[in-house]
């Protein structure tokens, strides 16, 4: 069974004959170049394939994309809000070595206790949010210049040293 890391979600439709807006975080202009299909999730687990006509780069977040089978806006603005999936594989490949998507699927450490899986990446202007489950519950974890020690890709995790009481705000 493949694994599948999320891209990103089409925010609207383009014009009158199907083409759909990507937004994603690869943090690069991007056509998708090798990428024959994007994934999208029917019911839970369940990622259906839809293949890529066309492909053109934006801007650093954005692609214009075309599918096959869509061909009316009013089809596109079905697709619209849906989450945008990868292969593993396919997404290692699109993704530069720098950007913050890479670190999803990592483990966070706050000294020798692990907090969870990065799960979602939020980008904002002076730090990165990681969104992770603990107790059941929504955490985010801030990752800046004080926050974050150290990444060790080998190992796929972030060390951290959080401000003090900031998981309990969570977990009360």
């Amino acid at each position: 069974m493949s694994t599948y890391l999320p891209l990103g979600k089409f925010t609207a439709a383009h014009g009158l004959n199907g083409e759909l807006i990507l937004q994603h975080n690869l943090g690069k202009r991007t056509k998708l170049t090798g990428i024959q299909a994007l994934f999208i999730e029917e019911k839970k687990d369940q990622f259906l394939p839809w293949f890529i006509e066309k492909a053109q780069a934006r801007s650093e977040q954005e692609t214009l994309i075309k599918l096959e089978g869509i061909d009316t806006r009013e089809n596109a603005q079905r697709l619209v809000r849906r989450a945008v999936w990868l292969t593993e594989a396919e997404f290692e490949k699109q993704v530069p070595r720098s950007a913050p998507v890479k670190l999803l699927g990592y483990q966070v450490y706050e000294e020798e206790k692990n907090l969870g899986e990065i799960l979602e990446l939020i980008e904002q202007p002076h730090q990165l949010l990681c969104r992770l489950q603990m107790e059941g519950k929504e955490v985010f974890i801030p990752l800046h210049e004080d926050s974050l020690n150290r990444v060790d890709h080998k190992k796929r995790i972030v060390y951290v040293t959080l401000p003090e009481g900031l998981l309990e705000i969570y977990l009360q």
